[in-house]
């Protein structure tokens, strides 16, 4: 049987396997990278095949994943060189159109783009698929598969990869939750009941709305009573600039993604 092979043995590589691993995922998963503790490490944590050698890797393949950062993913395809075979890949480098891609390892290859969580080890993930339109459907499934053991899967338009990646990671909630528990420490909340009273604010409400069918703008005049608490909080929010800042700083994650591309 052809193996799950990775292209690299980083964070995200690493919770892939763990969501893998979770969902008892059947087919064989082998890791390729060049640091040899990585690929120990894995082996060890998530009973992986490692391999050394980048071309036994690729040779090993049914389906490949390359998970690089963008600015090694060139390197990395060029040192493939050739493929004489039909290889179905994945590449998870952010920003990097499939155009490029298959510019620089073209057929056999068959190429799509996928922008997993790293919430995807807990199988609570969510990831992004970008397919060219010339892709047959039973490679669109076979990737799609795999991903929908670790979470949920949405087909994203291309051209809107680079704002959907700016848009899902989790880095958000994480970086809201810390920013609420300080912010109500500082004014006087003991730490343990800041972190337990901002997780549930942002973790446990949004479930609800993800698991009911009550319409968000409900939800939201549902908890931010007028005259309230809430709606004063959400109020001075909205006139201090929140939507504009989250829209800066969305912009400036696309634009990083772009300038990543461009840089190869």
């Amino acid at each position: 049987m052809k193996a799950t092979v990775f292209l690299g043995a980083g964070r995200i590589t690493a919770a892939l396997i763990a969501g893998l691993r979770l969902a008892n995922y059947a087919n064989p998963i082998l890791v390729h990278d060049r640091h040899a503790e990585k690929l120990e490490e894995l082996g060890k944590l998530y009973r992986v095949t490692a391999e050394p050698c980048l071309s036994r890797a690729v040779a090993r393949a049914g389906l490949l994943i390359v998970a690089v950062r963008p600015n090694s993913i060139m390197g990395l395809l060029r040192q493939v060189g050739e493929v004489n075979r039909p290889l179905l890949a994945v590449s998870l480098a952010a920003g990097m159109p499939l155009s490029k891609l298959r510019k620089t390892l073209g057929p056999p290859v068959r190429w799509a783009r996928a922008m997993p969580s790293p919430v995807c080890r807990t199988g609570r993930g969510l990831t992004g698929l970008a397919f060219s339109g010339l892709l047959p459907t039973s490679d669109r499934r076979a990737v799609t598969r795999l991903f929908a053991a670790v979470g949920a899967v949405l087909e994203v338009p291309e051209a809107q990869f680079d704002i959907f990646t700016s848009t899902y990671s989790s880095s958000h909630g994480y970086h809201d939750l810390a920013t609420l528990a300080h912010v109500a420490e500082k004014i006087g909340l003991d730490r343990r009941i800041a972190l337990a009273a901002a997780a549930h604010a942002l973790a446990d409400g949004i479930l609800s709305w993800r698991e009911g069918r009550v319409p968000l703008d409900e939800l939201i005049q549902e908890a931010a009573t007028p005259g309230g608490i809430a709606a004063a909080v959400i109020t001075t929010m909205d006139k201090s600039g929140y939507a504009r800042l989250v829209e800066k700083s969305l912009r400036a994650g696309v634009a990083r993604a772009r300038a990543n591309a461009k840089a190869q």
